[in-house]
């Protein structure tokens, strides 16, 4: 099996999906989502796939979604914008969703876009070094997927997202809540197997019905509802556009997203 942006090894019982743009640092783009729907539908028809393990190829796990695809054309007005963050959307929560037990390993950056996906999978193995975060703000971008709050307090979840913080520690990470364990780097990818073996060793009917039953305990609790209102949010803020989002996107349209990067950076510095 074939694809461009994803790698796919399947070693019964356990799948491995490796995010591969490492020239782009894994960012997702259009593609990436609809490859990543195509073999999530496949591993849901596979009674010979127990675990799933969801990685990034070369030196992080993923930037978030893709600026610079986006800065070539970007959407205009809500019509335009609905089904581009649907698809974010979904493409994330397809891991929440998956019948079958996901893990993440993850390493160097995991933000944005990608923090949501490691968010949405059910369990997360990280490298030492490993950075988190949510920088949208910082670009006049809204949340598309608003899972922090879920595993965090409001005064937590409030200090991250408002002031787009993008430089969680893997230790602060695991004192949070975000991941599972950390491991040296260059064996979170051995460590996650591991998890998805010993997850597959058990009854699959099993542990199936018991994740189902997790993640209904939160959707009573008002988990996808919250979402869903939290991507109507998203959708009125890139519908009526921000003026920071506006000159991020003409500055990485005429110079590059590094200079655009720059730029943005350059706001937040601390003066003395």
């Amino acid at each position: 099996m074939q694809f461009e942006t994803i790698l796919y090894e399947k070693n019964n019982p356990v799948a491995i999906i490796t995010l591969n743009r490492p020239d782009r640092l894994n960012a997702i783009n259009r593609q990436v989502l609809d490859e990543l729907k195509e073999i999530c539908s496949l591993i849901e028809a596979d009674d010979e796939i127990r675990a799933v393990v969801l990685t990034g190829a070369g030196k992080t796990f993923s930037s978030g979604f893709d600026l610079k695809e986006q800065a070539k054309k970007p959407p205009k007005g809500v019509k335009e914008w609905e089904p581009v963050l649907r698809s974010d959307f979904d493409g994330v929560m397809r891991f929440w969703h998956l019948s079958k037990p996901t893990i993440a390993a993850v390493r160097g950056f995991v933000l944005a876009g990608a923090f949501e996906m490691m968010l949405a999978c059910d369990m997360t193995i990280a490298a030492e070094g490993s950075i988190f975060g949510e920088p949208e703000l910082k670009f006049g971008a809204g949340i598309v997927v608003m899972l922090a709050p879920w595993y965090v307090g409001p005064k937590i979840a409030k200090e991250m997202i408002l002031m787009a913080d993008d430089q969680i520690s893997a230790d602060r990470a695991l004192e949070l809540g975000f991941v599972n364990a950390i491991v040296p780097e260059g064996n979170e990818l051995a460590e996650a197997v591991k998890y998805a073996q010993k997850l597959s060793n058990m009854d699959p009917m099993i542990v199936q019905r018991t994740k189902s039953a997790i993640n209904r305990s939160y959707e009573i609790m008002g988990l996808l509802q919250g979402l869903e209102m939290a991507l109507d949010v998203d959708l009125a803020i890139e519908g009526e556009g921000s003026e920071d989002k506006k000159i991020f996107l003409k500055i990485a349209r005429e110079k590059g997203l590094g200079a655009a990067l720059n730029w943005r950076e350059s706001r937040f510095v601390e003066t003395k």
